[in-house]
């Protein structure tokens, strides 16, 4: 469908041409002139002296109808790039920041209104207005600059918001969605209206009354202040009745607005950013996990290590939790998981979020590019991850002052000599502990393989130890005696430089070691699992029934049989579970049939087979040649 929108101009003048349906692409913006017979180019919002009554919001700056474009200081020039439109960002944090460097690729200029001077987004925001976003006279000036409005932390005044909203500017998300986000009680009352899953919860206005949901909810009882609360201030835990007044005085009274939540039993934190766009599109990331130190976000771990039901459900609560919202832009949506696999939603943040930081390197498009997609009106990026696992770490205070930049500059010089780290430093002036000061996100083929290198990073090994890679490929076999064939399939592995492992692990003698192997070599960083077996051949489609991974299965020659029996047992698998065969005794094909799989999403190793058919084949043509050349007898006696 198409919607008559007045973007475009003629004789300077504004008049409608078609966009696309409800989003409002600050791009697209060309209209065909009849009379003219010609393309007539877009007129930047900031080359208009008057303003329209029927403007498209994400292209025009104002504030107000009837009033003017406020000039932004740095030039008058006027605005070329992939949306002409100037974002105003309530917060100049570290999440503005990352905006900034987001919007740059993109040249979307980027204001930020922060109150600190030397806030982390003001050396790379268009332009920093200094004042607090929770001002109302500060914000309508603010707001009077920018073409869309939108926040990086959702304490900001939202009575002003919604007076904004009223004389025509653009806020995205809404100012009703922050307005609920700012409220936790109100939030927890809207989703349980649209039947998102979530910890029993009420509001308490006296001891009594806290007592009372002890009674109905037992203990350990989670406590929570309404507003202002967030990297788990505002939170108290009484363990019995007679610590509920300390956690109440501890929060600040009754006074402050309290509500209380069951105990969520939960075994994971988990998270899934979801973006929404102008046309109420809906993408969301892949569910994380997150660690928390002292309830602030230390670790996330991209993806989650869950079944892929437990995924589905959770990005399908986290789905319908922000469609029930209004607005535009990225929203993090925190969760629980529960011993017996439910998915209770634990809160929502209306903007990007500490869990997304790793998209920056692991995902197609960015949580912060996501963002000013959406909040402009440009359509959605690719969400999905582009490398197989991530880990981000948090850069948390660990002393005041310089003791406690010394400790982060020595952590930082670990990091960058860490295959596949990112350094994320958000150039705070002023340290203090628990302070969030920078990221690290490390990428690599598995999760195994991140974890191994952060925790070289952490303890402090040689470079040696931290260069070190988990191994990609899991060489099994029932016995020693197996050794002499299996060994060709690490050759061939090292030949191609892909880390592997070599393990004995017999299905009949150590079983419950095949098990925990099997079970255990995803997790590890295992791509792909060599199985080498005589006789009956059990291990490799035992290993198979056990792990998700491909198998390829080497029928090894024995005393009898010469290893028929192997190999019709292994080709023989019941439907269900597949394994992959070669030839009796032939583990350098295994071998090669695993650089192969591995290939598909590796380039590297892709080129380097591709040279080594190469280097086969002219091998057989120097061969030829030199038998042409010198006659057979030559050749065989040289």
């Amino acid at each position: 469908m198409l919607q008559q929108s007045s973007c475009c101009c003629d004789s300077f003048g504004f008049r409608p041409c078609s966009v696309a349906s409800k989003t409002k692409n600050a791009f697209s913006c060309y209209m065909d002139l009849k009379d003219k017979n010609k393309l007539l180019p877009f007129v930047s919002s900031r080359s208009l002296k008057q303003p329209q009554l029927n403007r498209n919001p994400v292209l025009a700056c104002r504030a107000s109808r009837g009033s003017h474009v406020i000039p932004v200081g740095k030039d008058d020039l006027p605005i070329h790039g992939v949306a002409e439109v100037i974002v105003g960002v309530l917060g100049g944090g570290q999440l503005g920041r990352m905006l900034c460097q987001a919007a740059s690729q993109m040249a979307i200029k980027v204001m930020v209104l922060d109150p600190h001077e030397n806030c982390p987004a003001s050396k790379l925001a268009y332009h920093h207005m200094v004042g607090s976003f929770d001002d109302s006279a500060t914000v309508q000036e603010f707001a009077k600059r920018c073409g869309v409005l939108t926040v990086e932390i959702e304490h900001v005044d939202v009575e002003t918001l919604e007076k904004l909203e009223l004389q025509g500017v653009d806020c995205q998300p809404k100012p009703s969605t922050i307005r609920i986000i700012q409220d936790k009680y109100l939030q927890k009352v809207h989703f349980s209206q649209h039947d998102i899953p979530l910890p029993e919860f009420m509001q308490i206005d006296d001891l009594e009354g806290a007592k009372r949901a002890g009674d109905l909810f037992g203990y350990p009882l989670m406590i929570k202040s309404k507003r202002l609360a967030y990297d788990g201030r505002g939170n108290a835990v009484a363990k019995s009745e007679d610590e509920l007044s300390s956690a109440v005085t501890a929060l600040g009274g009754f006074d402050r607005g309290l509500y209380v939540e069951k105990w969520a039993p939960f075994v994971k934190e988990l998270a899934v950013i979801v973006a929404r766009g102008r046309d109420n599109s809906i993408l969301c990331y892949p569910a994380v996990e997150t660690i928390h130190k002292e309830n602030i976000c230390h670790i996330v771990k991209a993806p989650a290590n869950m079944s892929w039901k437990i995924r589905e459900l959770a990005t399908d609560i986290a789905s319908r939790a922000v469609s029930s919202l209004e607005g535009a832009g990225v929203f993090a949506v925190e969760l629980f998981l529960t011993k017996d696999d439910q998915i209770l939603l634990n809160e929502v943040a209306p903007r990007p979020h500490n869990s997304g930081h790793h998209t920056i390197e692991s995902c197609y498009t960015s949580q912060y590019e996501q963002h000013l997609r959406a909040v402009v009106g440009l359509p959605l990026g690719d969400p999905s991850m582009k490398t197989p696992a991530a880990i981000m770490y948090n850069l948390l205070g660990e002393d005041e002052g310089e003791p406690g930049f010394h400790l982060a500059h020595q952590l930082i010089a670990r990091a960058l000599c860490i295959p596949g780290a990112t350094v994320h430093w958000y150039d705070k002036p002023e340290m203090r502990k628990q302070r969030k000061m920078g990221h690290i996100t490390i990428v690599g083929p598995s999760m195994g393989n991140v974890e191994k290198l952060l925790d070289s990073m952490l303890n402090e090994e040689s470079s040696e130890s931290q260069s070190a890679v988990a191994p990609r490929v899991g060489i099994v076999m029932g016995s020693d005696s197996d050794l002499p064939v299996m060994k060709d399939a690490a050759k061939v592995l090292n030949m191609f430089g892909v880390p592997n492992e070599v393990r004995i692990v017999s299905a009949h003698r150590t079983p419950e070691l095949m098990y925990s192997y099997a079970l255990s070599a995803r997790e590890r960083g295992i791509q792909v699992i060599i199985a080498g077996a005589g006789g009956a051949a059990h291990l490799p489609g035992m290993v198979a029934a056990l792990t998700p991974l491909p198998v390829i299965g080497v029928p090894v020659r024995a005393s009898t049989l010469h290893g028929v029996d192997s190999l019709l047992s292994i080709v023989q698998m019941p439907r269900g579970v597949p394994v992959a065969t070669v030839a009796v005794n032939n583990a350098t094909n295994a071998g090669l049939l695993a650089v192969r799989m591995l290939g598909v999403c590796d380039a590297d190793l892709l080129s380097r087979m591709s040279q080594y058919q190469e280097d086969t084949r002219n091998e057989v043509l120097t061969k030829a040649e030199k038998l042409q050349k010198d006659g057979w007898e030559s050749y065989l006696n040289p």
